[in-house]
């Protein structure tokens, strides 16, 4: 069992596996632990074992109103330590994380550390040396490769309590 163990609400992206797959399991530690190339609505979410029926209505009641919908990741980006592809539109993943967050007050987005909600796909994550290398590597495939089309039909509940990140629940969007 995960020393801490967490949930998160996600947005899977699996098209993005071929162009950041080997990138993500190099530069970003959670990638190796079975977490997939996505889009984070709510991390860190409540205790895998808080988790009850009543919380899964309450979660597929805050993500129905917001239809489903397509993206690209259109642009390669870095924060000191991370390097990530950002998606447009932001604005559905920006309506998911606030309808989640309005529903469960007590778990603001990345426990309240950044004032902005900033959507995004992780490829490395830890030192700012990693995101410099990553970056550099990605920046000539992602030029080649173009932008990564997604299609946002749910977002998954996943949790680490077995030292892994698992699917829990599967949540459709309106």
């Amino acid at each position: 069992m995960a020393a801490s163990a967490i949930s998160a609400l996600i947005v899977r992206v699996d098209e993005a596996e071929p162009l950041v797959g080997a990138l993500r399991r190099r530069y970003d530690d959670s990638a190796p632990l079975g977490l997939p190339p996505h889009v984070t609505i709510l991390v860190p979410f409540m205790a895998p074992a808080q988790i009850d029926a009543s919380v899964l209505r309450r979660v597929r009641q805050a993500v129905a109103p917001v239809r489903a919908f397509e993206f690209r990741l259109t642009h390669l980006c870095r924060w000191p330590e991370a390097a990530y592809l950002a998606p447009e539109p932001v604005e559905p993943f920006v309506s998911l994380t606030r309808s989640v967050w309005a529903a469960f007050p007590e778990f603001p987005p990345y426990e309240g550390r950044h004032a902005e909600i900033v959507p995004h796909l992780t490829v490395a994550f830890g030192t700012t040396a990693d995101a410099v290398a990553c970056e550099r590597e990605l920046a000539p495939r992602f030029t080649t490769h173009g932008p990564v089309t997604g299609h946002c039909r749910e977002v998954e509940l996943i949790d680490n309590r077995t030292g892994r990140w698992q699917l829990l629940h599967r949540l459709p969007l309106g």
